[in-house]
């Protein structure tokens, strides 16, 4: 069984897709396609796809990751190919790597979102980012199927900065971004939980719904303060491919890899 790994987006209109609509999506994009997938057992056997993380409803994403398992080996390059063809504009696979690795879930413990505040000034951005970098709790509520939950939005945030937006043409009214990295901690924090710790600490309150995006997600390295690509370890762990004397190529095992 080959397992193969895939980066995908959610751009435009189809960040409004719920995770359940991609699912549909990407199944049927499996179908057209003519993937060879393995299927789980049982009464009703079903594709074997892993999601991992996904953002939620409304956000758009630059960086959502699954794994889906093969009953034959396929080129990554090809099979991303194959699927673009076969999905919506907007639902994008931007990467393709054969899995060589185990824990890609455990190596996603971090993102990177921007938040588009239009009709906020970046002086009065800059204001509620520092008062709530300042704060060590800022107490949120967020409603749940359970009831009104509390959580402390600020420790699971590492970073929180506010960028001026330039107009892209005269007469654009002002728009801050934020910039911000959130930890994956429990509960999970979101981009909307962070809004609403602003408004707590400096009565910040776009005037309209903030556009929200997911840049990147991947292990946080505490030494640089960076989130880095997920998908790393599988391509290190690849085996190179050098060119021999007749024309052939030869794989050879990582530096390193032992035999079993």
């Amino acid at each position: 069984m080959q397992r193969i790994r895939l980066r995908y987006t959610k751009r435009g209109r189809l960040r409004f897709t719920s995770h359940r609509d991609f699912q549909r999506a990407f199944e049927r994009a499996l179908r057209r396609s003519e993937v060879p997938m393995a299927y789980s057992a049982g009464f009703t056997p079903h594709p074997k796809v892993s999601y991992a993380n996904a953002a939620p409803t409304g956000t758009g994403s630059e960086a959502e990751f699954l794994e889906i398992a093969l009953t034959e080996a396929r080129d990554p390059g090809t099979l991303r190919e194959l699927l673009n063809d076969s999905l919506p504009d907007g639902l994008d696979i931007t990467d393709a790597v054969e899995a060589r690795t185990s824990g890609l879930a455990d190596r996603l413990t971090a993102s990177i979102w921007e938040m588009r505040l239009n009709g906020v000034a970046v002086e009065d951005a800059e204001k509620a980012v520092a008062a709530f970098n300042a704060a060590e709790t800022v107490e949120v509520e967020r409603r749940t199927k359970n009831g009104i939950r509390s959580f402390d939005a600020r420790s699971a945030v590492v970073d929180l900065q506010a960028l001026d937006h330039q107009p892209d043409r005269p007469g654009d009214k002002a728009c801050a971004i934020l910039r911000l990295v959130v930890r994956h901690v429990t509960p999970a924090v979101r981009p909307d939980d962070v809004l609403s710790g602003l408004r707590v600490v400096a009565d910040l309150a776009p005037p309209v719904p903030a556009a929200v995006t997911r840049l990147a997600q991947g292990l946080f390295d505490e030494e640089s303060g960076t989130v880095t690509d997920p998908l790393t370890p599988d391509r290190e762990a690849a085996p190179a491919v050098l060119p021999t004397a007749t024309g052939t190529a030869v794989a050879t095992a990582p530096e390193g890899a032992g035999s079993a």
